[in-house]
C-alpha cells in the first residue's frame, strides 16, 4: 500500500472521530461528565495530531498540540469543565474540522490564531501563541536551566524499590524506545507514559546512555527510552493501544521479570517537574529556519527513524480507562470487533451482481413453473438462500443516521451565531440504519430543513418570552423505520407558518393567481415552489428563494415523500419518508393494457373491485371511490402514460387505492399479477427520466416492467382539474 492510500486511510478515521466527538460533545452538553467521554475526545486529538505529523501536515499538528494541551489539563482535573470552558472547547472543535478538511482537500489551512489565543487563556497561559522568534543568542538558555535539567536527569536515572512489588513477578515489562525523529512525527512520550501509568504501569528506568550534552542536543532528536512494568491484570490489547498511531518497532513488550517500579512518589514529581518545561513544539503557522550555525556531529540515534504504519482498526477513539482496571486472568477481556475497509465501487458490483441472481433465480422459477416442477424443495430452498444474501448483501450497505446527524450540532451552533436565537437540539433515532446511497444524499436537504426550522421557525428570545414561551427554542430531529421505510422528521416549537403571509406572497410571485382556492396543505406546499421566500431580508442564512424547492426535488430523487404539519403560533414539523434502500423493493405486479407495472408495496394501503353503488362520478371525466366514508379520486394510469388497449371502466377493472405526497388515490388497472420483490434499475441513467415512471425492472420472464412513481401519479391526478393549484405543486 503506497503513503497516498495510508493517508487517505488516516483521514477515513478522521472523519469518524470527529463524528464521535460530536456525540460525545452533545453528551457533555447534556451535563454527563463521565471521565470516558472526556478522554474519548482527549484520545481523538491525540490519534490527528499523531496523524498529521506522520504525514507532514504542520498546521493541522501544531494545532491539535494545543487543543490536547487544554483537554489534558480537563481531563486530569487540573481545569474543571464550565459551561464557559466547554463553548470554548467545542468551538475549537469547528477550527479543527476546517483543518482536516483542508489538509485532505490540499486547500489553505483556516485562520486559527483567535482560536489559538482562547486556547491558551482557557489553558492558564499568560501569552497567546505567536509566530517563532528569532532566538536571542545573549539569552545562554542553556546556563538557565543546567540546574533543573540535572534535577530531571538524576530523577529519571534513579531505580528506586517499589514498596509493592507483588505483582512484578508475572507482570508486563516494557521497552519504550520513541526513536532519533519521533518529534517531527508528533510522539509525545510524557502523554504515553501518562497513559501507562493510568493503566497501572510504573517507570522503573529511563535509559539515558545516548544522551549527548547538553549544547550539542538537536531539540526534534529522541535520546531517552522507558523501561515501564504494568501488572499482568491489564490486557495486552490495552497496553498496545497507547502506541496505536506510533511506531510498533518503538515499543519491545513482554510478560514476566519486571524490574522494581520507581517509587509512587517519585514518579509523581517526575511529571511536575516535566510539567514545568516548556519543551513541547509552539502551535505556530510558520516555522522560520534558525541562523546557520556550525553544525554539531550527529548524535547516535537509540533505535530506528519512526516508519509510518497506522492502526489497521478504523477505530481512532478508543476509550482510556479511568484508573487500572482489576480483571481475573480467568476472565480474559472480549476481544473488539474486526472490521475491513471496502472501496465502495467494489460494493456496488456485489449489490448489482446480488441483484442480477435474484433476477436469475426468479427467471429459473418461471422456467420450472411452467414445466410443472415448480413445487420442488431445491427451488424453495435457492429462493430462500437467494433471499437471505440479498438481505445480508444490502445490510453491508446499511449505515446508522448519526453519519448525517452528526453535522447538525456544528450547523445549529453558526445558526444560533448569526442569528442571535437560542437553540436546543434533540436528536433521537440517530442509530436507525439506512442504505448508504440514502445516507449520502440526505445531507443537503437536511441542512436546508435544519436552517429553516431556525431561521423561519424560531422567535427572536426576547418574541418567545413576550409569548409566553421559553427564550431557547427547540428543534428536535428524529428517525425512525415505519412500514418498511425510514421517516425524518424536523420540527421546531416557533411560530409555525402564517399561511395568509404564504399566501399572499405566492401572489405577488405569480406562483398562484389571486382569485386562487387553496386549503391550508396546499398552501403549506406553496413554500416548495422555486423562488418562494417569506424572509424580510436576504442574509447569509436565507432570503434569495432556494433551498426548499432544492429539497422537495432531492427527496423525490430518492424515492422518498415530504409532509408538513404546521399550527401557527406553536411550530412545525417537516416529515421526510424514504425508503430504507435504493436497490431493492417490494412491489404487487400489475398490468394496465399491453404493460406491466410495478407499484411499491410502500405505498399501497388495499386493493379493491369497486361496483356502481361506490363510485361517483365528478365532472366531464372525473370519478371518485367511496372508501369507508373518505372519498378518494380515481386515476387512471393508462390516460396519464398514454397507454393503448387499457380498461378505462372502473367496475370491470381493480382499483388499488395508494398513499402518496398529498394523500390517497385509487390507481385504476386492469390486472393484479403477483406480488415479490425486484430489482431497481435506474431509467434515468440507462434512458431517460420520465414523469410518473419511477425505474424499471426485469421479471421472471426476462421482461422490463415499469415502477409506477406513485407520488407523481397523485400529484397529477389530485391537481388535474385545479389549474390554480397545479402551480402551486
Amino acid at each position: 500500500m503506497d503513503l497516498d492510500a495510508i493517508q487517505q486511510i488516516f483521514f477515513q478515521e478522521c472523519e469518524e472521530g470527529l463524528a464521535a466527538m460530536e456525540g460525545n460533545f452533545t453528551l457533555l452538553r447534556d451535563g454527563d461528565r463521565d471521565s470516558e467521554t472526556i478522554n474519548a475526545v482527549f484520545r481523538c486529538v491525540h490519534s490527528i495530531k499523531g496523524g498529521a505529523g506522520a504525514f507532514g501536515h504542520e498546521r493541522l499538528q501544531a494545532y491539535t498540540h494545543q487543543y490536547e494541551t487544554l483537554l489534558d489539563l480537563i481531563r486530569n482535573g487540573t481545569l474543571e469543565l464550565t459551561p464557559a470552558l466547554l463553548d470554548v472547547v467545542v468551538g475549537a472543535f469547528d477550527v479543527l474540522s476546517d483543518h482536516v478538511a483542508a489538509a485532505r482537500d490540499h486547500d489553505t489551512p483556516p485562520s486559527d490564531a483567535a482560536m489559538l489565543e482562547r486556547l491558551a487563556a482557557a489553558a492558564g497561559g499568560d501569552t497567546a501563541p505567536k509566530a517563532a522568534a528569532t532566538p536571542a543568542p545573549d539569552i545562554a538558555p542553556a546556563a538557565a536551566v543546567s540546574d533543573d535539567f540535572d534535577d530531571l536527569m538524576s530523577m529519571l536515572g534513579d531505580v528506586a524499590q517499589s514498596e509493592d512489588g507483588a505483582d512484578a513477578a508475572n507482570g508486563w515489562r516494557l521497552r519504550y524506545t520513541p526513536g532519533a525523529k519521533a518529534f517531527e512525527h508528533g510522539a509525545e512520550p510524557l502523554l504515553l507514559l501518562r497513559e501507562l501509568t493510568m493503566l497501572g504501569g510504573k517507570v522503573t528506568l529511563c535509559d539515558r546512555a545516548a544522551l549527548p550534552p547538553l549544547d550539542m542536543m538537536e531539540p526534534e532528536c529522541g535520546y531517552l527510552a522507558w523501561d515501564v512494568a504494568l501488572p499482568a491484570s491489564v490486557a495486552e490489547d490495552d497496553i498496545r493501544a497507547v502506541f496505536e498511531f506510533g511506531d510498533p518497532t518503538a515499543i519491545t513488550l513482554m510478560q514476566g521479570d519486571a524490574a522494581p517500579a520507581m517509587a509512587e512518589d517519585s514518579v509523581d514529581a517526575l511529571f511536575d517537574l516535566l510539567d514545568s518545561f516548556d519543551v513541547a513544539p509552539a502551535p505556530v503557522a510558520v516555522v522560520e529556519e534558525p541562523a546557520v550555525v556550525a553544525s554539531p556531529p550527529p548524535p547516535p540515534p537509540p533505535a530506528p527513524a519512526l516508519v509510518v504504519a497506522p492502526a489497521p482498526t478504523p477505530a481512532p477513539v478508543a476509550a482510556e480507562p479511568a484508573a487500572p482496571r482489576a480483571v481475573a486472568p480467568s476472565a480474559p477481556a472480549a476481544p473488539p470487533a474486526q472490521t475491513i475497509r471496502v472501496d465502495l465501487d467494489k460494493l456496488d458490483r456485489l449489490v448489482n451482481l446480488v441483484g442480477e441472481l435474484v433476477i436469475t433465480q426468479a427467471m429459473l422459477a418461471q422456467r420450472l413453473a411452467e414445466n410443472q416442477m415448480g413445487g420442488i424443495s431445491e427451488l424453495s430452498d435457492l429462493e430462500h438462500l437467494t433471499r437471505e444474501l440479498q438481505e445480508s448483501t444490502m445490510a453491508i450497505r446499511a449505515q446508522p443516521m448519526k453519519t448525517v446527524f452528526s453535522r447538525v450540532p456544528r450547523i445549529v451552533r453558526e445558526l444560533e451565531g448569526e442569528t442571535g436565537k437560542r437553540v436546543r437540539l434533540e436528536v433521537d433515532g440517530e442509530m436507525t440504519e439506512v442504505d448508504k446511497t440514502v445516507v449520502e444524499r440526505i445531507g443537503e436537504p437536511l441542512t436546508h430543513l435544519i436552517r429553516n426550522a431556525v431561521d423561519h421557525g424560531l422567535e427572536m428570545p426576547d418574541v418567545r418570552v413576550a409569548a409566553g414561551k421559553p427564550a431557547e427554542g427547540v428543534v428536535r430531529l428524529a428517525a425512525a423505520h415505519q412500514s418498511g421505510r425510514i421517516v425524518i422528521t424536523v420540527s421546531d416549537d416557533g411560530q409555525g407558518i402564517n399561511r395568509a403571509r404564504v399566501k399572499a406572497k405566492a401572489i405577488e410571485k405569480g406562483i398562484i393567481m389571486p382569485d386562487a382556492v387553496l386549503s391550508d396543505e396546499e398552501i403549506d406546499n406553496l413554500i416548495f415552489a422555486p423562488g418562494f421566500s417569506t424572509a424580510a431580508a436576504i442574509t447569509n442564512v436565507s432570503g434569495r428563494g432556494v433551498g426548499m424547492d432544492v429539497v422537495r426535488k432531492n427527496i423525490q430523487a430518492l424515492g422518498g415523500r415530504i409532509g408538513i404539519q404546521s399550527r401557527e403560533g406553536f411550530g412545525s414539523s417537516f416529515s421526510l419518508s424514504l425508503p430504507l434502500t435504493l436497490a431493492v423493493l417490494d412491489g404487487m405486479i400489475v398490468t394496465v393494457g399491453q404493460q406491466t407495472f410495478v407499484i411499491p408495496l410502500g405505498h399501497i394501503v388495499e386493493s379493491l373491485r369497486p361496483d356502481d353503488d361506490t363510485l361517483s362520478r365528478l365532472g366531464p371525466d372525473g370519478t371518485l371511490l367511496d372508501v369507508r366514508g373518505s372519498y378518494v379520486p380515481v386515476l387512471r394510469i393508462a390516460d396519464y402514460l398514454g397507454i393503448e388497449g387499457a380498461e378505462r371502466n372502473p367496475t370491470n377493472a381493480v382499483l388499488i387505492v395508494v398513499e402518496g405526497d398529498h394523500g390517497q388515490a385509487a390507481l385504476l388497472v386492469d390486472t393484479i399479477q403477483d406480488q415479490r420483490q425486484v430489482v431497481v434499475k435506474s431509467l434515468e441513467a440507462n434512458y431517460q427520466a420520465i414523469d410518473g415512471v419511477a425505474g424499471a425492472t426485469i421479471l421472471g420472464d426476462g421482461r422490463v416492467a415499469l415502477i409506477a412513481d406513485v407520488d407523481a401519479l397523485t400529484t397529477r391526478g389530485r391537481f388535474a382539474n385545479r389549474p390554480s393549484a397545479a402551480l402551486a405543486a
